[in-house]
């Protein structure tokens, strides 16, 4: 399997394609990364160095990248955080450009906005831009449930609420939504959950919560789950795995003491998740 990912990349740390990259690369998936942004770290410590990548010099990368004829082996288009507001239309030319080329292909987007503690902390044109320009050309969303209410116009909140959103959120184009961070009022203590949902029915897994925020996990997320998607066709699969492999992460980074996601010391959950979690149908 072959993904062009377009997304961030920080030298220090692991947000964006330097979240993505290695797992997908662990799980067998030759990666295609362009990067947005060129940033020494994330942008959650307040202060970091670096570029924005200018549209014109990501559209530049991508047709070098099509000019080596890579474009009708790829499987998967993935973006994430987007930098400037130009990058929407580069990337939705490039999911046209890959799907001409492969028809099989999909395309996966990560709407990164923010979320329910830190609310948006993208540029103030971005939102929009997913809402109204991106989101509707994706096979694939994983946005989390801040990002899904704000994406609908709605305040998902219980479980059917959400699943109300979700369609919501397909009925703007996307076949299959996965939605991250959800924390129903109603959920067993100290836990939360995803929420996967596409044209077979939808399901839910529950971990528990753990008591830390790790930035890019989120990242890891949508690709995990985009590569399995895409393997498997399984939603009910694709969220059992990478429910697994994300909180093996989460856990062994918390245990590690350390703010940055121990991306390279976790890889056996990635290759070889442990299914501790099961997913439940809920519709």
């Amino acid at each position: 399997m072959k993904i062009l990912s377009i997304q961030s990349a920080v030298a220090y740390g692991h947000v964006g394609n330097s979240a993505a990259v290695f797992p997908l690369q662990r799980i067998g998936v030759e990666v295609l990364p362009v990067y947005t942004v060129n940033f020494s770290n994330h942008t959650g410590y307040g202060a970091w160095r670096g570029p924005l990548i200018a549209p014109e010099d990501v559209r530049e990368v991508i047709a070098g990248i099509e000019e080596r004829g890579a474009f009708p082996g790829i499987d998967a288009v993935l973006s994430g955080y987007q930098g400037g507001e130009g990058i929407a239309d580069v990337i939705v030319d490039t999911v046209a450009r890959v799907k001409e080329a492969n028809p099989g292909a999909i395309y996966a987007c990560d709407p990164v906005m923010g979320n329910a503690k830190s609310g948006c902390f993208v540029a103030p044109a971005i939102p929009d831009l997913l809402r109204d320009k991106v989101v509707p050309v994706a096979d694939v969303i994983t946005p989390n449930q801040f990002e899904l209410g704000y994406l609908t116009g709605t305040s998902p909140l219980d479980l059917d609420s959400t699943l109300a959103s979700i369609d919501l959120a397909r009925a703007m184009g996307p076949a299959t939504v996965l939605v991250t961070s959800v924390e129903r009022p109603d959920r067993p203590e100290g836990t939360i959950e995803m929420l996967a949902a596409d044209e077979h029915g939808a399901w839910l897994v529950t971990t528990p919560q753990l008591p830390f925020k790790a930035n890019g996990s989120g990242d890891v997320t949508a690709a995990l789950f985009t590569a399995h998607y895409r393997s498997t066709g399984s939603a009910a699969d694709a969220l059992a795995r990478t429910a697994s492999s994300v909180f093996g992460l989460l856990e062994q980074t918390l245990a590690s003491g350390e703010r940055e996601l121990q991306l390279v010391e976790s890889q056996e959950h990635y290759a070889n998740p442990r299914m501790e979690f099961t997913t439940r149908r809920v519709r």
